[in-house]
């Protein structure tokens, strides 16, 4: 996406310097100047007295190169990430992402997400899915091999569609049991094995709302990677039949709400959904869940629908 993206970590990512990832010589080399970022087992990015990202010299560090993972370059400059117990930190202040990307720059917030959907994949997959064996990791961090019978492991990441779904006149949106009353949002869900991104949008909010999208009318609109713990969502746009929204297993509650409502809504501080008051409340403007919402409204206003 050309220019400053609408939504988080995105914006300012990483050369991933794939062919770097075989040449130990060179990352030895880069080392020494490197960029760390040191995260903890909570998954939190430690941080200086000033809430801002810590990036400790590769000296500074208890651990050396073989227990780092090379994220990428930025110019000259190599950046890694390494656990706070292996750094010799593991007391340290910390943030988490979802505030880290309120508050730092985008480029900071966008390191520390592809640090996190690392450290996940380490963390969640240590052994190997075909014979039981310990994985061995290889690539500066980006290949898991099996000791036992050699199998490849590679980082997984999840797909899944979000999507704004419209009748032409009002969108759809809907709230689970866990969020606040006035918290809503778009529906959204995983892609299934052997199915195409479009049937997904239909297939999921038939499941979650009862509402029929309209055959081939879901359109692309952007993606993001979401980190919480390792999806990627594909952002889409879809006009569906008028039905009247039903409650399901994944929402407590789903309505139609026309544009005045949906702006008010936008205007409205996300951060508030908790406090009582009128109006609904949208999601943080770090999701792209805020931006496709956004789609719609403009598509709406400049009679495009």
């Amino acid at each position: 996406m050309p220019g400053r993206s609408p939504f988080a970590f995105v914006e300012g990512a990483l050369d991933r310097a794939d062919a770097l990832r075989d040449d130990q010589a060179a990352l030895a080399r880069l080392w020494p100047q490197a960029g760390v970022i040191v995260l903890n087992e909570r998954g939190e990015a430690l941080t200086d007295a000033h809430a801002e990202l810590l990036t400790p010299s590769s000296d500074a560090l208890r651990c050396g190169l073989d227990a780092a993972t090379f994220l990428g370059v930025q110019g000259e400059r190599a950046w890694f990430f390494v656990e706070a117990a292996a750094a010799g930190m593991p007391g340290a202040a910390s943030i988490d992402l979802r505030k880290a990307a309120a508050q730092w720059p985008a480029w900071q917030s966008t390191l520390f997400a592809q640090a996190r959907a690392l450290q996940h994949w380490h963390r969640r997959y240590r052994f190997c899915s075909a014979c039981g064996g310990r994985l061995r990791y290889e690539r500066a961090g980006w290949l898991g091999r099996c000791e036992g019978c050699q199998s490849e492991h590679y980082p997984r990441t999840d797909q899944a569609i979000i999507v704004a779904v419209t009748d032409g006149e009002r969108l759809l949106l809907g709230r689970q049991a866990g969020w606040a009353p006035r918290r809503w949002s778009v529906v959204a869900g995983f892609v299934e094995p052997g199915e195409t991104l479009e049937q997904t949008v239909a297939r999921e909010v038939m499941e979650e709302t009862g509402v029929r999208v309209r055959p081939q009318t879901a359109r692309y609109l952007a993606s993001q990677p979401w980190p919480f713990p390792g999806s990627l969502m594909l952002g889409f746009l879809a006009h569906a039949e008028p039905d009247l929204p039903q409650a399901s297993e994944e929402l407590v509650e789903a309505r139609w709400f026309n544009a005045e409502e949906v702006r008010a809504g936008l205007a409205r501080d996300w951060s508030h959904a908790d406090e009582a008051g009128d109006g609904i409340v949208l999601s943080s403007p770090i999701s792209i869940a805020r931006f496709v919402m956004r789609c719609w409204l403009d598509a709406y206003d400049a009679g495009a629908l």
